[in-house]
């Protein structure tokens, strides 16, 4: 199970949406681009899939731009992973060729095993959860010098 680009692009794009959720104000495409380094053209198709799946909503308009949805501790990692992935990545692969032999079963059984458990990590945390560590991670890497 790997993080793919969209999805780390999404979780980093819903994060910076998180840290402006209480000012609701709008964030325009450009700035969550330049806060997050993804590009331009990409995040304007991610956010789309994401108002699509409703985990944000757009507003036009000079002073317009993307906000969340939902509260930042509403939106887990599950949410946003199913959103842009979509369910089937998620879920075992079925097949039913009657070839099986009894080592590829324990196999998937145990991979069947892997997939709930990093299903339940995903939906244990929220965006707020990662602003929040964010957030302990920067404290930790200030330095001061004398």
């Amino acid at each position: 199970m790997e993080l793919s680009c969209k999805s780390e692009y999404a979780i980093l794009a819903l994060l910076e949406l998180a840290t402006h959720y209480q000012k609701r104000e709008p964030l325009q495409i450009r700035q969550i681009a330049a806060q997050q380094n993804i590009p331009d053209r990409y995040l304007e198709q991610l956010l789309a899939t994401l108002r699509r799946g409703g985990l944000v909503k757009s507003q036009r308009g000079s002073k317009g731009g993307y906000f969340l949805t939902r509260e930042p501790w509403k939106i887990s990692l599950f949410d946003i992973f199913v959103c842009v992935e979509g369910l089937d990545k998620l879920q075992n692969c079925e097949d039913d060729s009657k070839s099986k032999t009894s080592a590829s079963a324990v196999v998937e059984d145990i991979w069947e095993e892997a997939r709930q458990a990093a299903n339940l990590v995903l939906q244990k945390y929220t965006l707020l959860d990662l602003c929040e560590k964010r957030d302990s991670k920067k404290q930790l890497d200030i330095m001061y010098y004398i």
